[in-house]
Order: C-alpha cells, then sequence, then structure tokens
C-alpha cells in the first residue's frame, strides 16, 4: 500500500475530512479515526470483507472479537436486540453514559457478520462523544467497528501521529482529531438481571466510566481473570492479559523495595507523580522519567498521559520500563489493569 495519507479534521476542515472518510468506508477501507478513549481502526461493521482487513491489518487474532460503534441511540436495533427484561437499564445506562467511554454487552443482530464478534451471539456496542467519529458515523449511515488502531498487543495510540507510526502504509487514511480527550479504552460490561433487585454488571474491562459510577445503577463484579491452563478465548473484547505492552520490556514494580537494579542496564521510570513524592526515584539513575500526572497526583491526567507516557518511554533507548503503581481507586482501576496487562505482554513476547 501506498503512504498513509493525515487529513486534518478542524473546524474548517471537517466537512472535507467527513466526506474523504465516509467514502473510503463505503469503498470497503479501513481508516484511523479519533474516539474519546483512542483512536480506532475503522471499518464498515456490517461488511464483512472491510472487518477482515481491520483483523489482517493489527494481526488480530480472529478469536478476539470487536466493539460496535452506532452513531444514534435509535440505531442500536440495528446491531443488537436488547432483552425485554433488561431494556430498562440498558436506557437508563444509554442516558447516563451515552455517547461517551461505555460499551455494553447484548444479544447480536443476525445481520452482524461472525467476524465481528468472533462467533459469539452477542456483541459490544457503545456510541462515541468524539464529535468527528460522530460525524462520520451518522454519515456513513451505518454503523462502526473499530478497535485501536495499533499492531495487536502493541500500545494504544492517543493522537494520529501515532496511528502514522503503528499502522502507516498499512491503511490508505488517517483522521487527525487532534489528542484524546480520555486516553484509556471503553468500559466493557455485560448486564444479568436479578427479579426485584438491581441488575448485576458484569465488569470485563475497566475504563473511564468507573465502577463508583456505575455503582447507581446497579451490582458491579469484575470478571474472573482466565487462569494461565485455560483456553485463551474472550467472551469480550479487550480480555487478553496480554496487551498494551510497548517493545520494550516493562515491568509493574508494586513495592521500590523488590527493585534491584543491574550494573550496565539503562531504567526508564513510568512514574505517577514524578517528584519527591515517589520513593521510586531514588531506586537509581534513571535514563529516562515520564510523569502520569506531573506534581499533581491527579488519576484522570495520569488516565490521558498513559498510553504517551508509555510511548516516550518506548522510544528512550532504555533496557527496562518500571512502571510504579497508583491507587487503585476510580480511574486508577483501569490504569493499573493496562500496566498489568502491558508487563503481561512484555514477558509474553520474551
Amino acid at each position: 500500500m501506498s503512504e498513509t495519507r493525515r487529513i486534518q479534521a478542524t473546524d474548517e476542515d471537517m466537512t472535507d475530512a467527513v466526506r474523504e472518510a465516509v467514502a473510503a468506508l463505503r469503498a470497503g477501507e479501513v481508516v484511523g479515526l479519533p474516539t474519546e478513549t483512542v483512536y480506532g481502526l475503522a471499518a464498515d461493521a456490517l461488511n464483512p470483507e472491510a472487518v477482515a482487513k481491520v483483523f489482517s491489518t493489527k494481526d488480530r487474532p480472529a478469536f478476539d472479537p470487536l466493539i460496535v460503534h452506532i452513531g444514534s441511540r435509535p440505531d442500536l436495533d440495528s446491531v443488537a436486540v436488547v432483552p425485554e427484561e433488561i431494556a430498562p437499564v440498558v436506557a437508563k445506562l444509554a442516558d447516563a453514559f451515552w455517547p461517551g467511554p461505555l460499551s455494553i454487552i447484548l444479544p447480536r443482530h443476525p445481520d452482524v457478520p461472525d467476524l465481528v464478534t468472533s462467533g459469539l451471539p452477542t456483541v459490544a456496542v457503545r456510541q462515541s462523544a468524539h464529535p468527528v467519529f460522530r460525524a462520520i458515523n451518522k454519515a456513513l449511515g451505518r454503523p462502526i467497528a473499530a478497535p485501536s488502531a495499533n499492531r495487536f498487543g502493541r500500545i494504544s495510540p492517543t493522537s494520529a501521529a501515532a496511528v502514522i507510526e503503528e499502522l502507516g502504509g498499512r491503511i490508505p487514511l488517517v483522521v487527525d482529531g487532534g489528542a484524546c480527550n480520555r486516553g484509556l479504552e471503553s468500559t466493557i460490561i455485560a448486564i444479568e438481571p436479578r427479579e426485584g433487585k438491581k441488575p448485576v454488571f458484569h465488569l470485563h474491562r475497566a475504563g473511564p466510566v468507573t465502577k463508583e459510577e456505575l455503582q447507581k445503577f446497579g451490582k458491579v463484579e469484575r470478571v474472573r481473570r482466565r487462569e494461565a491452563n485455560e483456553p485463551e478465548m474472550p467472551q469480550a473484547p479487550g480480555q487478553l492479559d496480554a496487551h498494551y505492552a510497548p517493545a520494550t520490556p516493562l515491568r509493574l514494580l508494586e513495592k521500590p523495595e523488590d527493585f534491584t537494579p543491574e550494573p550496565g542496564r539503562r531504567y526508564g521510570l513510568l512514574s505517577y507523580r514524578g517528584d519527591e513524592s515517589s520513593r521510586y526515584l531514588g531506586l537509581c539513575e534513571w535514563a529516562a522519567v515520564e510523569a502520569l500526572s506531573p506534581g499533581s497526583g491527579k488519576l484522570a491526567e495520569a488516565a490521558i498521559r498513559l498510553f504517551f507516557a508509555m510511548r516516550a518511554l518506548d522510544a528512550a533507548d532504555v533496557d527496562e520500563i518500571i512502571a510504579e503503581p497508583v491507587s487503585e481507586t476510580g480511574l486508577g482501576v483501569a490504569i493499573m489493569d493496562r500496566l498489568r496487562r502491558a508487563s503481561c505482554g512484555s514477558m509474553a513476547g520474551r
């Protein structure tokens, strides 16, 4: 494929950007598009040939299902069949979090290709809040399948430049809508109704919509992580243990006293605050340090900067990245989920 084109989607260029993206999607191509979470590799979700390009472009295994994005609430009926017993809570969740970073697993509509759901009877659905993605989704008039626009298992891209770095030459077009303002992939839940009680939300992936926010509508239970000897067959997108990994080995260091630097080895530190409050800064002479929330220690800022900081350290010519933990409250649950999987992915690839 020829060089990937990058087009701007500013207020002045929005009409042209939407027109070009929609034309490519209608032609069965895959396109890099911005969402509020990360950049997605978009394809017409009802076109099996286009969806197949998503998997081949990303080198994504066919057993890992995709999330489907709808342009408006009424479009939900075109991709899912909402059971009567959970329809009221689906409506409440949509009122509260759509458009936004919540994906809901529902029985799939027969028109959704098997490849999208990896043969599962369910499909994960959300409505993006990003104005560029929404404009393209609505203009296309069809649902869009859009996993993160990176090679499988690698760091998710939060800018158009990161998409080019990952997939340049593999896709025809990237629409540049600026940096993503959430920085972490959507929260994914499945709903279990309970007669006379609030439903149970099975949390398949932690994300920007937190457990605390979901608890207003139902009971939240984390899905049990797969054991090492269990078959690796995800029941929802984003379930693989080894994921979000840089090319440089990354180690999540739960306690600073567990670290003994090896002579001659260059280390990079992924720090939370990056200041004197960190017990990790004095562990060695770091070759590079990236802070998730410089000085302030705000989880929302840390979530936005996580993948950017991981990419910066990946390019810093270090032998290993050491990541310090954050508090597992609110958004910290999702951040730690990504760090643990990045660490697992680093070990799995070596």
